[in-house]
């Protein structure tokens, strides 16, 4: 019976921990629900099913194209083969000279195959592979924005859980503070004034934690917004760690976009060349009409067929290619100077950033030391407090100075862990 309540009770207790678990989310996980939440990324998929579409199109280029034509026509004026021979001396051989028909009339169903292109066709479907990378990245740059606003929202949200945690914490000394004044107020040992300088920096705390607690839910709505889920103000989020050994190699979208605009050009400059080169066609017709092909005397209508094939070439198009290239080649100029100002401009910020993120290292390092010189300060001070060689507003000055200094600690721990992820941010690298 003992061993039935004790596994009852276990049962129990296991339950009630798994409904009260604390969730946890991490910055990543805020990033991976972004990039699939964020309607911009639904282009992926659209862009690749175009290219799909566009893609096979041109493979169907190869095919024989099938067309159906058709017309009637009259001729004023047709050859008269009587007309030549009636100065022969030969009676009625004029007489006997078919004549030409004014009129004809042609249904053809024409076929034509290309042989040969010039590469015309390849180029073509490498333009449009070059165009779908670019379409691609350009979503990923403008997803890849998004993670500045989260970082932004993700650290405030440390920033006021800190600040909470800090705050209660000081609420709660000053609650033993005012219980040990008032039993000393009692005693006759203090004034009321004693006890409402504490009292007054309770009503202070207060105001900052219903303050805190109004930021918070703000910024997890905005959050829970900008991933696409929605957020738990029970949530714990996690800090960041990142290494110490941070990198100033670039990996950013932007920079990568401006290598695929290349290759775009380098594909249409080879598709300009492929203009130059001759295309070859075959081509055949079936036919109906009267007269049937090329036989203009026989005056009726019948079946017939033409095969054949063309090859054209331009020789010469004064110069159109040679300035398509040279604009090419301006582009790319272009391009290559608008990724070297970006890239400078990055490194410019990264070297900004890295400079931050020493200070917040020489910062901690010191609030450190101050904050237990500052415990030892207070310590005096409320010992020269209950000696009465200090006022209870001397006490709480001093009481503030301590939890300043921890403030400070706590803002410049996670102000470093949100410039380090800034940095890697800026340089383009990913966050585990």
């Amino acid at each position: 019976m003992k061993s039935k309540i004790l596994i009852l009770f276990l049962l129990i207790f296991t339950c009630i921990n798994v409904v009260y678990a604390q969730k946890v989310l991490t910055l990543k996980e805020c990033y991976d629900n972004a990039m699939i939440s964020n309607p911009i990324a639904g282009e992926k998929e659209a862009y690749s099913s175009v290219w799909e579409l566009k893609d096979k199109n041109l493979s169907k280029s190869w095919l024989p194209t099938l067309d159906a034509n058709g017309n009637v026509l009259y001729n004023s004026d047709v050859v008269d083969l009587g007309y030549m021979f009636e100065s022969l001396p030969i009676p009625g051989i004029e007489d006997a000279t078919p004549l030409m028909p004014h009129d004809q009339y042609k249904l053809t169903l024409d076929i034509n195959q290309v042989i040969y292109d010039g590469g015309a066709i390849k180029n073509a479907k490498n333009i449009e592979k070059a165009n779908l990378s670019i379409n691609l990245k350009q979503t990923e740059t403008d997803l890849y924005k998004l993670k500045g606003q989260i970082n932004t929202y993700y650290f405030n949200l440390l920033l006021l859980e800190k600040q909470k945690e800090l705050l209660n914490s000081h609420l709660d000394l000053i609650n033993k503070q005012i219980t040990s004044l008032q039993s000393a107020f009692d005693n006759g040992l203090i004034t009321r004034s004693d006890i409402d300088v504490m009292t007054s920096e309770k009503i202070k705390l207060e105001q900052q934690l219903k303050g805190n607690e109004i930021l918070k839910s703000s910024m997890l709505k905005i959050l829970s917004s900008l991933t696409g889920s929605e957020i738990d103000p029970a949530t714990q989020l996690v800090i960041p760690v990142s290494s110490d050994e941070i990198t100033p190699e670039l990996s950013r979208p932007e920079l990568e976009m401006f290598d695929l605009r290349k290759e775009q050009l380098d594909a249409g400059l080879k598709a300009l060349q492929s203009q130059r080169l001759p295309k070859v066609v075959g081509f055949a017709s079936l036919g109906y009409g009267n007269p049937p092909g090329s036989d203009f005397f026989r005056d009726e209508f019948d079946t017939y067929y033409v095969l054949g094939a063309s090859i054209k070439w331009n020789i010469f198009d004064w110069n159109e290619t040679k300035n398509e290239k040279q604009m090419i080649g301006f582009q790319q100029g272009i391009l290559e100077n608008r990724k070297s100002d970006l890239t400078d401009n990055l490194n410019r910020m990264l070297e900004a950033k890295n400079a931050e993120i020493v200070n917040l290292k020489n910062m901690l390092e010191s609030d450190t030391v101050l904050i237990d010189i500052r415990k030892r300060i207070t310590a005096s001070a409320e010992s020269q407090y209950r000696n009465g060689n200090i006022t209870a507003t001397e006490l709480l000055n001093e009481i503030n100075s301590e939890r300043q200094a921890m403030i400070n600690y706590e803002l410049h721990k996670i102000n470093l862990a949100m410039a380090k992820i800034e940095y890697m941010n800026i340089s383009g690298k990913e966050i585990e």
